[in-house]
């Protein structure tokens, strides 16, 4: 493992059909940051792992389209075969601003935060004049006041794709057991609060345009049912009423 001083950082990228804005996502990485970005295509319609390659970055491709979150434990077990000491994941539709990436590997490596999430609501004039849909953004406000409420946490947004985690959190966390669908983010957050992880977030601009992947209004409302399912059982599982190996440690 590298020295604690100078971490190991591996950039992880889940795309889905993300040729049109993943060159803009990688250039935003800063230089020298990452020991290796990793791209994983999830059976894309589009040239993504093409271009991924072009772009000189590792590049993984499923054989079927495993899902968001299948997507993501393909790059987390990666990055940990990778030796990596802190592992950022990275949507590359650019719809996060990338640039912040150093930002959040400075708050793991100087020991502040164990995951750090990018929160796109600063402020609600902000947020949509980024072009977040207003459903949305009213969504994302009462899901992430009933979390914090649930979790004891301070997040600005539970419902963030730009996230750091230490190699700590990912050995930890069983999220082999979580969903392979879009819940996957949900599940790994009440995780790391159910095993008293430092949670904390940067302020990060939105960035909602017409080639910006984004669930629309039937999944988001699975989605949102789903969030509040995670919920009821991190509530009972925390009361000792119900005991789910979901967010017990590894």
């Amino acid at each position: 493992m590298s020295n604690p001083s100078s971490p190991k950082v591996v950039v992880v990228m889940p795309a889905y059909n993300a040729a049109k804005t993943l060159e803009k996502t990688f250039s935003d990485i800063p230089a020298g940051l990452a020991a290796e970005i990793l791209l994983v295509d999830d059976c894309s319609k589009d040239d993504t792992a093409a271009k991924s390659r072009r772009l000189g970055l590792t590049t993984l491709v499923h054989d079927k389209n495993l899902g968001y979150g299948g997507n993501q434990k393909t790059c987390y077990r990666e990055a940990l075969r990778r030796e990596a000491d802190v592992v950022i994941m990275i949507h590359p539709d650019y719809q996060y601003d990338a640039r912040l990436a150093g930002v959040m590997t400075n708050l793991i490596s100087l020991g502040v935060c164990d995951v750090v999430l990018g929160n796109r609501i600063r402020t609600r004039w902000e947020a949509l004049a980024g072009g977040l849909p207003r459903w949305k953004y009213l969504a994302n406000r009462v899901l992430s006041l009933l979390e914090n409420a649930a979790t004891g946490q301070n997040l600005g947004e539970w419902h963030s794709g730009l996230r750091a985690y230490s190699r700590r959190v990912l050995e930890t966390v069983p999220w082999e057991l979580n969903s392979d669908d879009f819940v996957f983010d949900q599940q790994f957050l009440y995780q790391a609060a159910a095993l008293r992880f430092r949670m904390g977030d940067i302020p990060v601009s939105a960035r909602y345009f017409p080639e910006a992947s984004s669930i629309n209004f039937r999944r988001s409302v699975v989605y949102g049912l789903a969030t509040l399912r995670v919920m009821i059982q991190y509530l009972l599982h925390k009361a000792g009423l119900v005991r789910f190996r979901l967010f017990l440690p590894r």
